[in-house]
């Protein structure tokens, strides 16, 4: 076993602080990965805080991880050491179910959590560390084109966004709409508008405006002013909703066209309600969706290379994670907080 260094909470809530682990030495199908950089994702503030499936304490977070191959396996074929790779939510899954052999990793019921899941019969370790063990197959190919530092929201913020995209068929002339302008709608943006489409980001506040543009939108609309969704009625093609607060699903789905699609990305805190007769008359649909599998997240990482598409980051030192957390949860950061991993110590 290798001693690694880590930050964990040591029990739900608490403040996070240094930990050590153990990772497996490699097995010849597997690299080790110095991790360099790791992305804080808001599914990593519930964990922290006991509030996610599987959630074992200590609990060591991070689920958007770049970082250098120092040790391939025998057997490894599809990684060399030097390499920089990226490691998203997963680290394992069956293999041989129907949702394997489909590429959606993501709904296998044996599907390994980077944290929060259970791997030869112990709990997985999140990448707020200094390396990692992974199954060569989950780690993936991050392009000489992408910042590090930058990629590293990718491995979930942008999977989150590129998958729904993607399974809509969204393309050169959709029109798109993002609720919320935060860590995954600023991505769902930039990815819209390299799809093609026709973009227009729904905030609650008028500041968010000249973000909006700037990331590309083509509209912007104050969701809280009630004629944003007459002049908006019947426009939309997909809508993606990043937030998690809860919104007035019948106000976004009345701007949806005949066929149209409102996808659910952000967890809201308990039941919304819902007006059937807004679905029923023009065919529309209320979708959600997670991440994507892994030939997918290549796909992302690809097209991000090719499109110049990386996250908007602030980057942090390890220590500053907890005051990281606390603004999260106040909005506080434009638009991901990136944890320089060289500063663990």
């Amino acid at each position: 076993m290798l001693p690694t260094k880590a930050y964990a909470a040591q029990t739900a809530g608490a403040p996070l602080g240094p930990w050590q682990i153990e990772r497996r030495d490699p097995k010849p199908n597997d690299v080790l990965v110095d991790i360099l950089y790791c992305g804080i994702c808001h599914s990593d503030i519930h964990f922290a805080h006991g509030q996610f499936p599987g959630a074992q304490f200590p609990a060591v977070p991070g689920h958007e991880i770049v970082g250098k191959v120092v040790q391939s396996g025998s057997a490894v074929t599809r990684h060399k050491v030097g390499d920089i790779v990226g490691i998203g939510c997963m680290v394992d899954a069956c293999r041989h179910c129907v949702e394997c052999d489909d590429g959606e990793e993501q709904f296998c019921a044996g599907m390994v959590g980077t944290y929060a899941g259970v791997e030869d019969g112990k709990p997985t370790y999140g990448g707020y560390s200094s390396r990692i063990t992974v199954a060569e197959d989950f780690a993936l190919k991050i392009s000489p084109k992408l910042p590090p530092a930058a990629a590293a929201p990718l491995l979930c913020a942008g999977i989150t966004l590129y998958s729904p995209l993607r399974h809509w068929k969204v393309g050169k002339g959709s029109k798109v709409a993002v609720i919320g302008l935060g860590g995954l709608g600023h991505m769902g943006v930039k990815l819209a508008v390299a799809m093609g489409a026709d973009v227009t980001v729904f905030s609650t506040s008028e500041k968010k405006r000249a973000d909006a543009q700037r990331l590309g939108a083509h509209d912007f609309a104050v969701s809280t002013n009630p004629e944003t969704f007459t002049r908006l009625a019947g426009k939309f093609d997909v809508i993606l909703n990043t937030v998690s607060a809860k919104v007035d699903y019948n106000a976004y789905i009345s701007t949806l066209k005949r066929d149209g699609t409102l996808v659910l990305l952000g967890i809201p805190d308990g039941p919304v309600e819902l007006d059937a007769f807004g679905l029923l008359f023009r065919r529309k649909n209320l979708g959600a969706s997670i991440i994507g599998g892994i030939k997918e997240t290549q796909e992302m990482l690809d097209f991000c290379a090719e499109h110049n598409i990386v996250s908007d980051i602030e980057m942090i030192r390890m220590d500053q994670v907890n005051e990281a957390y606390e603004r999260i949860l106040k909005s506080d950061v434009r638009y991901r907080f990136v944890i320089d991993m060289a500063t663990l110590g």
